[in-house]
């Protein structure tokens, strides 16, 4: 894209990938590491099982419904025209704290094995709030090859509105925003808030969307996330970001202006990924899978969509597949071919259920990729695993302490790798203990030798 100025700004971004490398945050004792034939305990997830059946990939198959570009048009022309990521971060009216301004039980929530070299907590009223929860994350390095947009490194981070002491659901309730943070300085991360919303009445008005947002993924120009209850995917354009005008717990068009539920910027989906199995069903092997947690894979040809099967009630095997982007010109960020279609290209099983993230990536001159899976733990007080995963078996850490598996996380989000630094990212849900970090994935690998 040429907005990005990407060749232009090279050597800046690689100034700034220097930076963000960081050290080594100084956190808990050590681990050790053992392969799942040394490992102690019955939770190993075990090896991948492929999934090669007509019906296996039939439950996996999408429909593309996009809305019309004059319903678009029409709305991003009442509402003043579109500010785009730039506009957003221009106006972050929020300060991330760094690790030394964390508390003590935001710290303890990070990993204990492998260690965070840069970790991050949220503004002071939205890192104790206890209906808004941190979800799931993706970044410019998802976004693009350099890691920039436009001048600025950005961390999406998505949020889901859950009012855990109603009786009923309220009208908020699976509200879904999303945290726009301007990474660029990582010294000084600042963020603003973004509503999600859908158009409506031809693009003269617009609802909130309803999401848990459990996954999401930033490509090109486009920002994928899982749609409301995980029953499909909906598609959003990161250049029609738009300001609303009425300060007012209403969301969508009031009098002659837009309300946001009291947020300044809003998002309109373009189009949703449905399947066309019909609707999605937990637990069932042969049932369309709901959708849990997304990511990219850039390592792939062409660049994939990475999903896995929403939590079951009871463990049984979690289907992990992937989607391929098009490679048309006139798709950018699409996932669909000429006929609206989406495929899975590649599925698996995996023991257990409870995934809160997937990466898939395979290394430099290796065949196979490598599948980095975290799970949280049943108990809320106890940390997740962090499981990398292939055909021939699982690994993980142990922790010194108590030889458990429970040395990633607490409470665990979704999973990104930021291909330029190296990095993976994901942040930690917990209440008062809500944390942005990066773990260097060849820290992950290198403890698993």
């Amino acid at each position: 894209m040429k907005q990005r100025g990407r060749h232009r700004r090279r050597r800046r971004g690689q100034a700034l990938r220097a930076t963000l490398a960081g050290t080594a945050l100084a956190l808990t004792a050590a681990a050790t590491l053992i392969s799942t034939s040394q490992a102690t305990g019955a939770n190993s997830p075990g090896g991948l099982t492929a999934l090669r059946s007509t019906s296996a990939g039939q439950q996996l198959r999408l429909h593309e419904n996009l809305t019309s570009r004059d319903a678009l048009d029409t709305l991003s022309g009442n509402m003043g025209g579109n500010v785009g990521v730039d506009g957003v971060l221009r106006d972050a009216d929020r300060s991330m704290r760094n690790t030394a301004d964390c508390t003590t039980d935001e710290r303890g929530a990070l990993p204990v094995q492998p260690t965070a070299t840069r970790a991050y907590c949220w503004g002071d009223a939205d890192a104790r709030t206890g209906q808004w929860q941190p979800r799931s994350l993706t970044t410019s390095g998802d976004a693009a090859d350099d890691g920039l947009w436009g001048t600025h490194q950005v961390i999406l981070a998505g949020w889901t509105h859950r009012d855990g002491q109603a009786a009923a659901p309220t009208r908020d309730e699976g509200l879904a925003k999303i945290a726009f943070v301007d990474a660029t300085d990582p010294d000084a991360l600042s963020y603003r808030w973004v509503l999600l919303v859908a158009p409506r009445a031809g693009g003269k008005d617009f609802t909130a969307v309803h999401s848990g947002l459990a996954g999401m993924v930033w490509y090109q120009d486009k920002l994928i996330v899982t749609a409301a209850h995980g029953e499909g995917l909906l598609v959003f354009d990161l250049h029609r970001l738009l300001r609303a005008d009425v300060d007012s717990g209403a969301v969508g068009r009031v009098g002659h202006g837009y309300s946001a539920a009291g947020y300044q910027y809003v998002l309109p989906a373009i189009g949703s990924y449905d399947p066309e199995g019909g609707a999605c069903t937990r637990g069932r092997d042969r049932a369309v899978p709901c959708f849990g947690s997304l990511s990219l894979d850039r390592t792939t040809n062409p660049d994939s969509l990475v999903a896995t099967e929403a939590a079951a009630d009871r463990p049984e095997r979690t289907r992990i597949w992937r989607y391929a982007f098009s490679t048309a010109a006139y798709r950018t960020g699409l996932l669909a071919d000429a006929q609206g279609h989406v495929n899975a290209v590649e599925a698996y099983t995996t023991r257990g259920s409870g995934i809160s993230g997937a990466v898939s990536h395979r290394s430099d001159g290796t065949r196979d990729a490598q599948w980095y899976i975290a799970r949280p733990s049943d108990s809320r007080t106890q940390h997740g695993s962090l499981w990398r995963q292939s055909g021939h078996g699982a690994q993980a850490a142990t922790c010194t302490a108590d030889q458990s598996h429970a040395c990633w996380s607490l409470g665990s989000g979704s999973l990104s790798y930021w291909q330029r630094t190296g990095e993976l990212w994901t942040l930690t849900g917990a209440a008062d203990r809500r944390v942005l970090y990066a773990v260097p994935l060849s820290s992950v690998d290198g403890s698993l030798d």
